[in-house]
């Protein structure tokens, strides 16, 4: 991987931090962020994957992680050809709490896979 994209990522991976910092009213706390992307990581990855593929503009990603979760959308990483790349899947409306975010992650992957057949 090349020095400039090193600092690039180096650069998103602090902007990232410092918004997950940042009090919001549109977003959850931390720990919910932290639950869900937890779950979703270890039990869910493919449909991460088909966020990043379907909504999140990357539709030759292989992997990708949740990074975190808020009311207006979420924050992914997405391989793509041997790079790792920042996506941001925004939701089509602002999410009330935990259950509105399980419900509509439910509902995009089940949009997602109807896409990709």
């Amino acid at each position: 991987m090349s020095t400039a994209n090193l600092s690039y990522r180096s650069q998103y991976n602090r902007s990232i931090l410092h918004l997950r910092n940042l009090p919001c009213q549109n977003s959850f706390p931390r720990s919910i962020s932290d639950r869900i992307c937890t779950h979703m990581n270890e039990d869910h990855a493919s449909a991460v994957v088909l966020y990043a593929q379907a909504f999140g503009g990357q539709p030759e990603a292989t992997e990708a992680q949740m990074l975190a979760i808020d009311a207006n959308g979420m924050d992914l990483t997405a391989q793509v050809n041997g790079e790792t790349l920042p996506v941001r899947v925004n939701f089509d409306r602002t999410l009330t709490d935990a259950e509105d975010a399980h419900h509509t992650l439910i509902e995009m992957v089940k949009q997602a896979r109807k896409v990709a057949k």
